[in-house]
């Protein structure tokens, strides 16, 4: 799926990703290929992103992620890349 990760400064990441694990503001949550079509407001904590078989981790503080056809649209607050 494509991720897309920005926040009102910059791009902080953008590729193919197989699975992203979110910090929702009533817990964790995962996405993965072909996930249901979704909106959910997002916590502050750390973001891990599973791309090319590396684990990149991002500390967010708080955002919106939009997921709609393989297609996943974060929007941070700011990020503190870990």
């Amino acid at each position: 799926m494509q991720l897309e990760v920005v926040t009102p400064d910059k791009k902080v990441f953008e590729g193919e990703a197989t699975s992203v694990v979110f910090p929702g503001s009533d817990g964790e949550f995962q996405v993965l290929n072909n996930h249901a079509p979704m909106i959910s407001a997002l916590g502050k904590g750390e973001m891990r992103i599973v791309s090319s078989g590396k684990e990149e981790k991002v500390i967010i503080d708080g955002g919106v992620v939009e997921v709609l056809q393989n297609k996943v649209v974060v929007l941070a607050e700011s990020v503190l890349e870990d």
